[in-house]
């Protein structure tokens, strides 16, 4: 088989590392890729947004599945675009992945079908929303309505943070038209949780679980990120919270989006707050996490192209999934100032020091400059290990870092924490 990976960051890399395990594979194309990944893919320079280009390169290279990681492109249509030419791929079409892209339909889509999520208004006028902050109880939550790329979230302890919040989201137009409106929800305290499943628009597969770490410093302080490390499985999942979650939302959600015509093929991801009332929703995504699926994948012990494939051929039911036992962590190296303002282009030093020891190392945001790997983003690299426990997977982890270097690197010193 030849596949093509659309994306450049850690979760793509961990993606073609997965998938470069298949015996079924001959050849795997990234686009656009980034440098982690040229022992196991082919660079492709084409953005992936650029959907009509991806498709006409599937068509000539005959790739046999494309897999989309990241959501632009999913929320541009590329399923959409890939059907029409007969091309087969992972992922859902533009009307499905609505359940990420707009939080306001997100919202009233689980209230319209009994899915548990926080109480929320949403406002299409930035007065309105001033108003009902000025007059609401605090703590409350800000979200802008469509893709930010995980920063678009504000947790507002008192109205001067809200107030603020809305006039950057809705005044400033931090986010584009992403925050051209904007949802605000009641603000729940609990345990996060990451839970995600894989459809092929009828059946449903639950992958193992993970949490994840938002917040940009240890503690749990500081803005809001795109992720900050993870672990795997959930410290905090039972048989009987499994079902509940099975049960309460993500059945109800693979139904209801069916029901409107939206068939839901592919990865459905559901942040989730634990709280004493139960699991509740925060949001959907409709694609692998970042970097939830680094150590979901490092735990699969079955062929993910058999997993990939029976989603986007709606044959789910004759694949069997099997997992790792282990623990696995991973620990997200950033540049300093991420997510707001950051500098590139900074050395990086150590990498076969880290893979020695036996750690993954999944690019994040690297680029190759003559003979240099240099930093290229705010989440630069991905570190992750799987051990028997959570203590032996953090501190092989942590000992790895030690020996990785570049100017103004930082990162979270107590991801996984809570079970150590």
């Amino acid at each position: 088989m030849k596949i093509l990976i659309v994306g450049s960051g850690g979760r793509e890399h961990a993606l073609v590392w997965k998938i470069s395990q298949s015996k079924r594979v001959d050849k795997i194309f990234a686009a656009p890729g980034n440098p982690g990944m040229n022992s196991l893919a082919e660079i492709v320079d084409i953005k992936p947004t650029s959907i009509i280009e991806l498709a006409d390169f599937a068509q000539t290279e005959k790739i046999d599945l494309t897999v989309v990681g990241p959501e632009q492109p999913l929320a541009l249509g590329i399923v959409d675009e890939f059907n029409s030419h007969n091309l087969k791929i992972f992922g859902p079409t533009q009307k499905a992945a609505m359940i990420e892209t707009s939080k306001s339909f997100a919202k009233e889509f689980m209230r319209k079908n009994n899915i548990p999520t926080p109480a929320f208004k949403t406002f299409n006028s930035s007065v309105d929303a001033l108003d009902h902050v000025r007059a609401a109880s605090f703590p409350l939550v800000i979200k802008a309505d469509g893709l930010a790329a995980g920063k678009g979230v504000f947790i507002c302890q008192k109205k001067s943070e809200a107030e603020a919040g809305i006039k950057e989201i809705m005044l400033e137009g931090k986010f584009g038209k992403s925050g051209e409106r904007v949802v605000i929800e009641e603000f729940l305290a609990g345990q996060e949780m990451s839970f995600m499943v894989i459809s092929d628009g009828k059946r449903i597969m639950p992958l193992a679980t993970s949490m994840d770490y938002k917040k940009a410093l240890d503690n749990d302080k500081g803005p809001n990120t795109g992720g900050m490390g993870a672990i795997s499985p959930a410290p905090q999942l039972s048989r009987d919270l499994f079902n509940t979650i099975m049960k309460s939302i993500i059945e109800p959600t693979i139904t209801g989006l069916k029901f409107e015509n939206k068939k839901y093929k592919g990865v459905l991801y559901a942040g989730l707050m634990i709280t004493r009332e139960g699991p509740k929703v925060l949001e959907f995504n409709s694609r692998f996490g970042d970097p939830e699926t680094q150590v979901v994948l490092m735990r699969l012990k079955s062929d993910l192209v058999d997993v990939l494939e029976g989603s986007a051929d709606e044959n789910l039911f004759e694949v069997n999934v099997d997992w790792d036992k282990n623990v696995s962590g991973c620990v997200v190296l950033a540049a300093k100032g991420y997510p707001a303002k950051y500098g590139k282009g900074q050395k990086i030093q150590g990498l076969e020091r880290a893979k020695v020891m036996g750690l993954e190392v999944f690019h994040a945001g690297t680029a190759q400059v003559k003979n240099s790997l240099v930093s290229a983003g705010g989440r630069v690299l991905n570190i992750c290990a799987s051990a028997p426990t959570l203590k032996e997977t953090m501190d092989k982890i942590y000992n790895g870092i030690s020996f990785i270097a570049f100017d103004d690197m930082t990162f979270r010193r107590d991801i996984g924490w809570s079970r150590r």
